[in-house]
């Protein structure tokens, strides 16, 4: 035993239980051996991500300048009278055009010019068509002299030739200035347009010397004294009882009919 009361085999065991006393803690992981991370996940994202671009990139072509998506039909529907062709190269729509470049309202604009239509709408048509819908002009009455005349609808317009018989139901129309701004013009048509179809087969002709002054001309030679286009479609009436009694035999013949007022017709 020593001086301080500690033997020689308590000396050399007191380093081992301070050992003892720090062996609890975690061993630190030397710098070298530390797992660095890893580059392969963001490599991952900025592949999938320019993949993402490219892909974008091309369906933007393929829509905007590509060939799968261009126009390959022009269908026009619609014409009667037109010719199709006609409204297609009015239109202007180049086949291999991407449809997306289509400038409808441009093509809109150009169809709407001729003078036979009365309205037009251009749409696209996926994947490779444009439709021309056009809705042509009905012909009312005709005017001008023959060889030189002019189909008329009911707005006044003057949108067609005619060289032989005009069509159908068509009435020869005298005014001085026949056109849409024209007020005689107006009148008569208006007047012509309230006819039953049975009625305006008989009508050979209607002049307007005035808004006020309506006059039609039968086929078997009677004068219709109409007077304004006002209560148009009462006269009208009137007059398709009128023409049946004469033509049944029930009431006489007369060379003037007068309707202008048509609660109170005049027979000549």
């Amino acid at each position: 035993m020593s001086r301080t009361g500690t033997t020689t085999r308590d000396r050399i065991r007191a380093p081992r239980r301070t050992a003892e006393r720090h062996g609890g803690s975690s061993p630190v992981t030397p710098l070298a051996t530390r797992r660095r991370p890893r580059r392969g996940g963001r490599r991952r994202r900025t592949v999938l991500a320019g993949a993402g671009v490219l892909a974008l990139g091309l369906a933007v072509w393929l829509v905007w300048a590509g060939p799968l998506l261009a126009v390959s039909t022009v269908r026009v529907d619609g014409v009667s009278s037109l010719s199709a062709e006609l409204v297609r190269e009015a239109a202007g729509v180049q086949q291999g055009t991407p449809l997306l470049r289509v400038d409808v309202d441009a093509a809109e604009a150009r169809v709407a010019d001729l003078p036979q239509v009365a309205s037009v709408e251009v749409t696209r048509g996926w994947p490779q068509t444009v439709v021309v819908t056009v809705v042509e002009r009905v012909p009312v009455a005709v005017v001008g002299e023959p060889g030189r005349r002019s189909l008329v609808d009911a707005e006044g317009v003057l949108f067609d030739s005619v060289s032989g018989e005009p069509p159908a139901g068509v009435v020869q129309l005298v005014v001085e200035n026949p056109g849409p701004d024209d007020a005689a013009t107006t009148a008569a048509l208006t007047a012509i347009g309230s006819l039953p179809d049975a009625l305006r087969e008989q009508v050979a002709g209607v002049a307007a010397a005035d808004p006020e002054d309506i006059s039609m001309a039968l086929t078997d030679g009677t004068i219709v004294r109409w007077g304004s286009a006002e209560d148009s479609p009462a006269k009208a009436s009137a007059l398709a009882a009128l023409v049946d009694q004469i033509a049944s035999g029930s009431l006489e013949p007369a060379t003037t009919i007068d309707v202008s007022a048509p609660d109170a017709v005049v027979l000549r």
